[in-house]
């Protein structure tokens, strides 16, 4: 079996990054501590939405040309499975709890759930119109999808597989990140160059946050949200308590997906245009280190293992 769907021990420090370069049809895997890409595996369809599954032997990559799910064997580094989707596979999220996986279609007002065992569509989920990026909060209850072009999130029950709320939010959101509480969602508005910050038990928008423009996904760690900003070339923090803005990073040009280490020691930013994997110390907000990656890096999703 190509996926484990109970809790397992996982590192305190992510030792590879699976990076999808959407340019290059290939994902490629990166030695965080030799800070270099040790891999590249073929994956046509112009990959760019990636998560993992919970015990973090599978990746999950979406590849929106290619209308298909790719499964990707850690430990071999190959494609395991194919599976054909249609529409427009974009953002992917896996339930930590059951392994389900959750893959938006974005020419559709729909979500579609793969069965982590079979790998057949267990079921569609409606959503809104565009949804993008996905997560799935800890204890596997609740699912989020970013729909662009209402302005909202859509939250679903994983149990019943309806949506239960939508919540508006800023102009276009794109990357949706749930803090390790479970408690905030924090969704990066394309349109607004804001960062909505969302009570997920109250159902409601409780924050905006001003960062750079064209932000499009945000990471936790260390009590700061890190934001890429695709047109600014850098990362906006803002401390999470308070939503006071913090420093601005100077990354690679085009950033775009963006994860913290589970340490939360460390943030990791994939630059499309530079073509650059950015290493950021989460405590002192500096730069320590930058690695070159294939054409088109994009990792919108979970990819440190």
């Amino acid at each position: 079996m190509l996926v484990g769907i109970g809790h397992s021990p996982l590192p305190s420090r992510a030792a590879e990054a699976f990076l999808t370069a959407q340019n290059s049809d290939t994902v490629d895997v990166v030695d965080l501590g030799l800070a270099r890409v040790v891999a590249t595996i073929p994956v046509p369809g112009a990959p760019a939405g990636i998560a993992l599954s919970p015990d973090r032997a599978s990746v999950y990559v979406t590849a929106p040309e290619g209308k298909a799910l790719v499964v990707i064997d850690a430990a071999s580094r190959r494609v395991a499975r194919t599976v054909a989707l249609g529409g427009g596979p974009l953002g992917v999220g896996v339930n930590p709890v059951s392994g389900a996986v959750y893959v938006a279609d974005w020419y559709a007002k729909r979500l579609w759930e793969v069965d982590p065992k079979t790998f057949a569509v267990a079921a569609e989920i409606p959503v809104g119109t565009s949804p993008s990026g996905v997560a799935v909060t800890p204890d596997g209850r609740f699912l989020l999808a970013a729909d662009r072009d209402d302005d909202a999130l859509s939250l679903v029950d994983t149990a019943t597989r309806q949506r239960i709320a939508v919540i508006p939010v800023g102009t276009r959101p794109f990357g949706v990140t749930i803090d390790p509480d479970g408690r905030r969602a924090y969704a990066a508005n394309v349109g607004s160059n804001d960062v909505s910050v969302v009570d997920i038990a109250a159902r409601r928008q409780v924050g905006r946050v001003t960062v750079g423009e064209r932000p499009y996904a945000v990471a936790i760690a260390q009590g700061r949200a890190f934001v890429t900003d695709q047109y600014g070339g850098t990362v906006s923090t803002f401390d999470t308590a308070t939503l006071a803005p913090g420093p601005r990073l100077e990354v690679g040009e085009y950033p775009e997906g963006i994860q913290a280490s589970p340490d939360g020691k460390t943030v990791y930013v994939a630059n499309w245009e530079s073509n650059t994997l950015t290493v950021i110390d989460a405590a002192s907000l500096t730069v320590t280190g930058t690695v070159k990656t294939s054409d088109g890096p994009r990792a919108l999703g979970q990819f440190l293992r």
